[in-house]
């Protein structure tokens, strides 16, 4: 068996095809790597934080990238619509900036932060499929412009947002 020690991340996406292969859980190749495409495909290293809501924000300077979780995402079941807001919206932290349908529920999905919408993710709203498949990673709904830096101190990290979902 070639899994690592207990408290030892896997990184990048070798190691999350092994993953998978090994049936690990969805929750847990999120957990796997931490490294987010960013629009045009170039990965980076974020700081994550996660709403209450089950959203999260891969923080990367003053943007980030927002999208719901691998818990809200296998809650969920088969995600088959997905609303995003236009380019330029701007919303307060805590605001609904578009919705989520699954096969079982329809959601709402809430803006982490203050932010305005720089870009949002083609794939996601032409394939929805892919928010069960990497919901951490590939299925970002938008990119934002944090507009109020403060409000990511409200947020949990990785940690905190694990024993959220653990209650």
């Amino acid at each position: 068996d070639r899994r690592p020690p207990p408290g030892r991340r896997l990184r990048g996406p070798v190691t999350m095809m092994r993953a998978a292969a090994r049936g690990m859980s969805l929750v847990a190749r999120t957990q796997a790597a931490r490294l987010v495409p960013a629009v045009g495909g170039v990965q980076l290293r974020c700081a994550s934080k996660f709403a209450e809501t089950h959203e999260y924000i891969h923080v990367d300077g003053d943007t980030g990238l927002v999208g719901i979780t691998a818990h809200a995402a296998n809650a969920l079941g088969d995600v088959v619509y997905v609303e995003l807001p236009d380019v330029g919206s701007s919303f307060a932290a805590g605001d609904s900036f578009g919705s989520v349908e699954s096969v079982k529920a329809a959601s709402d999905v809430y803006a982490p932060v203050a932010c305005e919408v720089v870009a949002i993710n083609e794939v996601v709203a032409n394939e929805p499929a892919t928010i069960n498949e990497s919901p951490e990673k590939d299925a970002w709904f938008i990119k934002v412009k944090i507009t109020q830096p403060a409000d990511l101190e409200g947020l949990m990290n990785e940690e905190e947002y694990q024993a959220h979902t653990a209650e």
